[in-house]
């Protein structure tokens, strides 16, 4: 009863800090697996259960718990929250349990956002409030006049409440993140809290400057006629409001294919999505409450994204140009499928700048195939066996002191093996010389072995070197050393990126080879300036590399049969800036190549300046900028059109 009790108690606090506050205090997946602890104590003790558990209310704390501030105002019609499931068999049992075998169901998209309640009076937004305990809410009215998706009019005059969930998309997320840090302020955990946040902000013109999208998924009270789910949201998405291309009709035996498309298709989508939503489809048999959920509906939740896990110690990793990369060393944890032991933590200056100890409680995102990264600190979870991190001094590798270069902890030493080996294993990846079969764990054991040990060694391979050695058959051995011929035939923007000159990226070197060609190491800094994008740090940086490694990029010059695709073909895009945005049926590469070799210019965000915005499917932010700026959209075949004219 206590452990119980205690759960209660927690539970309420990790709400209260989701529903109301910036940052939440535990992932979905924990608070998820609490509840259903909750609920568990519960099926078997129903004589026990708690008031105050959160399963006993729509909004998992008391009224008295909401933000002041804000006046408080009854919904016309009770806003419910919906029953959860995880899992194929958890549907199916919902289904069977409520005898929706034979049925149609609305489904849709489960935004992870802030609900919201909008009443409209002849025709015009007269009232807008948070879901609150479900009953009443907060009138955030003010705010939410400030959010352009939302329509202050609507060409119906009938009183109707229009119900949906308030949501940051991605792009605008980090881009908020990055100004709170710039002003030394603390990042929001996650875009629900920040669209939440967003709604309570005293500053009304501060609203409008987030970009905050609102998709309508219901309605409250209303005065419509229609017999389905369906047909009375079409209605309400042609007043002008967001719909997502996902919302359809389904049969139940099509639920769990539809679900596993969706979360297939999530990283896709401009926003974060937590689920789908299904709900039968038939108005007339959407009439059944529990007193908290309706019985119609229900959200199919997805595999977290987010995990929280404990800190067990740092390493330090040295990187190709030397740099002191800090790993965090996790408590294994599955998230969306992957188990993850390990996190960058990318400088000591991240360490610092989020009080990180090991041993601490942290919060790890994972999104599709993007590398792990902790995003929180949980301070609030600390019980004294927390560590303090030490600033590294000398190299984990060669030993030698290190150097400090504002956030940069790096080693200077020429004959540091790490850094060399980095440097080995980075010339032969697929984005530089692309020597298939020559992968990180065979260089580092050829190196090791010391049979290469600089970059020109890779080419001097025979197959005698690799006799002896684990693993190695006849066939594999071919194979790698037809890779290695074969890598021969390399582009010159390929090679320079191979290089690995500080600050020298692979867009970079394609701007190097398209200026200047086969002699972009005999120019000067004067010259290296005048390359749009190129800054100080950039020209000084390859200049003296092209001073020190004279004679190496000559040696390969006769090793390699180098080409340059990335000669200018044409002007016919010359002075004119595109920002690509959206889904394309190509990689993005593909067309910053074409506009770069025509005399064009790319930008990965939208301005006054910008002269052409290359739009794909799922666009997010860019597009509804440049709709406000009055920039030219285009889509791929008026894209080609445009270069080939």
């Amino acid at each position: 009863m206590n452990e119980y009790l205690e759960n209660i108690k927690l539970a309420n606090t990790w709400a209260k800090a989701y529903y109301l506050g910036e940052n939440s205090l535990a992932s979905d997946a924990e608070y998820d697996a609490l509840i259903k602890k909750i609920k568990e104590y519960e099926k078997e003790n129903p004589d026990n259960i708690s008031l105050k558990s959160p399963t006993q209310r729509v909004f998992p704390i008391s009224q008295t718990l909401i933000n002041d501030g804000f006046k408080k105002v009854a919904h016309i019609e009770k806003m419910y929250s919906m029953e959860d499931v995880f899992s194929e068999e958890e549907l199916k049992a919902w289904i069977k349990r409520n005898k929706f075998e034979n049925e149609d169901f609305f489904i849709e998209p489960k935004f992870d956002g802030a609900s919201l309640n909008l009443l409209y009076e002849n025709g015009e937004l007269a009232l807008a409030l948070t879901r609150g305990d479900g009953e009443v809410g907060d009138d955030i009215t003010i705010n939410v006049m400030q959010i352009d998706s939302i329509p202050k009019k609507i060409n119906y005059y009938h009183k109707i409440e229009i119900r949906g969930e308030i949501l940051i998309l991605k792009d605008d997320f980090l881009k908020l993140n990055e100004l709170k840090l710039k002003n030394n302020e603390n990042p929001f955990s996650n875009p629900r809290n920040a669209a939440s946040g967003s709604l309570r902000l005293k500053e009304p013109n501060e609203v409008s400057k987030r970009n905050l999208q609102f998709y309508p998924h219901g309605i409250g009270y209303n005065e419509l006629t229609y017999k389905t789910h369906s047909e009375a949201m079409e209605f309400v998405r042609s007043l002008g409001f967001n719909k997502d291309d996902f919302c359809k009709v389904v049969r139940a035996n099509d639920l769990q294919t539809e679900y596993d498309f969706l979360q297939k298709e999530r990283d896709k989508k401009p926003m974060m999505l937590d689920g789908f939503v299904l709900r039968v489809n038939d108005l007339s048999k959407c009439t059944d409450f529990t007193s908290k959920f309706p019985k119609f509906m229900a959200a199919y939740k997805f595999a977290a994204y987010e995990q929280i896990t404990k800190l067990l110690a740092v390493n330090y990793q040295v990187g190709r140009t030397g740099v002191i990369t800090p790993v965090g060393v996790l408590e294994p944890v599955n998230i969306d499928g992957a188990i993850v032991k390990s996190v960058t933590l990318h400088n000591y200056d991240e360490i610092t700048r989020l009080e990180l100890m090991i041993n601490d409680n942290v919060s790890i995102i994972r999104s599709g195939d993007v590398i792990p990264k902790l995003t929180r600190v949980f301070k609030d979870r600390r019980n004294g066996s927390e560590i303090y991190i030490k600033k590294p001094s000398v190299c984990p590798s060669c030993g030698e002191n290190l150097f400090y270069e504002d956030i940069m902890i790096k080693c200077v030493n020429l004959n540091c093996k790490a850094k060399m080996l980095n440097q080995l294993i980075y010339f032969a990846s697929k984005k530089c010389l692309n020597i298939d079969g020559l992968g990180d764990k065979i260089i580092e054991l050829l190196f090791n072995e010391g049979k290469i040990s600089t970059f020109e060694c890779i080419y001097e391979l025979t197959a005698v070197d690799f006799i002896g050695l684990a693993g190695f058959a006849d066939k594999k051995i071919s194979n790698i050393l037809n890779s290695i011929e074969k890598s021969k035939e390399c582009e010159l923007s390929s090679f320079i990126n191979a290089l690995g000159i500080e600050h020298i990226g692979e867009v970079a070197a394609k701007k190097i080879a398209n200026e200047f060609a086969y002699e972009w190491y005999l120019k000067t800094e004067d010259e290296y300036l005048k390359i749009d994008g190129f800054g100080e740090q950039m020209a000084k940086s390859v200049v003296k590399f092209s001073a020190i490694n004279k004679n190496l990029i000559e040696k390969f010059y006769k090793i390699l049969n180098l080409k340059n695709t990335n000669i200018k073909s044409s002007d016919s895009l010359l002075g004119k800036i595109f920002v690509i945005t959206g889904t394309l049926s190509k990689p993005r590469d593909y067309y910053e190549e074409i506009i770069i070799k025509n005399g064009g210019k790319t930008s990965s965000s939208v301005s006054k300046k910008t002269s052409y915005l290359l739009c794909g499917s799922d666009a997010g932010s860019k597009l509804s900028k440049a709709k406000e700026l009055g920039i030219l959209i285009i889509n791929e075949e008026e894209f080609h059109k445009l270069y080939e004219s």
